[in-house]
């Protein structure tokens, strides 16, 4: 019999609303689940901009109890996640809706495991760890970028270890995404950036990703060209709702590909790089692209001329070395007209800081679908051109 097909893939999905008013169905699906009262997360960021109050809005339209918990940290931290189910359990919650980027999602998502499993958030690191299922999570974002609205992945900090941890499993798909594009009109530029930045390395890890597949690499690909022809612009005019749509769905197209495809060397060593300075991760994401690129290149050329392709890139009659070279500039420019230029040093890191560095980053459940097996000194090697 003949091998020569595709390995059997797992593809897994919310339900998901897309466009313009999405978020205004939050209440239809609050009912649907049977809500008695909801824990509403976020963070104050999202409060000031006025989003948690049109969806408080929404809610008592439709006389749903309600609580909101917005003590959340750009990155969650563990023990945010453990007042939040203590809060989620003295309330008598039982669905939990989440408004904002990936911080007020990851948190919502530690609440409900804690709320179903018990224990500490920090006993659930790593795969499939959880084994009772959490609540129903309603989950409206207001970035373009994290893909915490459909992914199986949870990203928790740890300041006293000063780490940031990887939970994956599909106990933690949302149940509904509501991704309307109107919520992230409030979005500054540098964040738009920065979300949009890592939106593209989603879908990159994910194309190159050991853990890749038809059903993966459609969305990565689409992903890739919807971000590199539209988040420049955006960055240029961020009041332009087309550009926003856009982005927005580029986004869910690589969330979609990184959840179930897993992600790669970029993506283990910014966690590392976030845990330990509280960066922006889509800054880490950036300023650790085209030196993993570099890195990986040798392993998996004809994915990369793809990638190149979808980058809108003429591969005819190039040489690997060639396409190699034209990506990265590729990549370098995107970042430049984006304003995403800034190199490791400028933020705090020493070449001191290297070991523990990527002691952390060959920890994380993301290197294991890298398509380069990496050592100690490979990641290493990668810090350092980055400084």
């Amino acid at each position: 019999m003949s091998t020569d097909i595709s390995n059997l893939r797992k593809f897994v999905s919310p339900e998901i609303i897309f466009g313009a008013g999405a978020r205004k169905t939050v209440a239809n699906y609050a009912h649907t689940f049977g809500a008695r009262k909801v824990l509403l997360v976020s963070d104050p960021g999202v409060a000031k901009a006025g989003w948690l109050s049109d969806i408080e809005n929404h809610l008592a339209e439709e006389d749903i109890d309600y609580v909101t918990y917005t003590n959340v940290s750009p990155n969650p931290r563990a023990s945010e996640i453990m007042q939040g189910a203590d809060l989620y359990r003295e309330q008598g919650c039982n669905v939990i809706v989440a408004v904002g980027g990936g911080s007020p999602m990851d948190c919502a998502k530690g609440i409900g495991i804690i709320h179903a499993n018990g224990g500490s958030i920090l006993d659930y690191e790593g795969v499939d760890t959880i084994h009772i299922p959490i609540p129903p999570l309603i989950f409206i974002p207001t970035t373009a970028g994290t893909s915490a609205d459909v992914s199986q992945f949870v990203i928790v900090s740890n300041p006293e270890e000063r780490v940031k941890f990887s939970i994956i499993s599909k106990a933690v798909v949302p149940d509904v995404a509501l991704i309307d594009p109107e919520t992230t009109m409030t979005m500054d530029p540098f964040l738009s950036a920065c979300t949009g930045i890592d939106a593209m390395v989603h879908a990159i890890e994910a194309f190159v990703s050991t853990g890749a597949g038809p059903l993966t690499d459609m969305h990565a690909l689409d992903a890739m060209r919807l971000i590199n022809t539209n988040i420049a612009d955006l960055v240029a005019d961020p009041g332009n709702i087309q550009l926003r749509e856009k982005i927005m769905l580029g986004s869910m197209k690589a969330g979609l590909a990184f959840s179930n495809a897993i992600l790669g060397a970029v993506h283990a060593m910014a966690h590392s790089l976030g845990g330990y300075l509280d960066l922006p991760h889509g800054l880490c994401n950036a300023i650790l692209l085209e030196h993993v690129i570099a890195y990986n290149y040798p392993e998996a050329p004809e994915r990369f001329r793809a990638v190149a392709e979808a980058l809108d890139i003429d591969t005819r009659g190039m040489t690997p070395k060639d396409i190699q070279k034209r990506l990265i500039e590729q990549v370098i420019g995107l970042k430049q007209q984006v304003s995403l230029t800034q190199k490791l040093g400028e933020n705090g890191v020493s070449v001191s800081d290297i070991p523990m560095l990527s002691h952390h980053a060959l920890q994380d459940p993301c290197i294991l679908t890298n398509p380069r097996q990496s050592n100690k000194r490979d990641v290493e090697t990668v810090y350092e051109e980055a400084l």
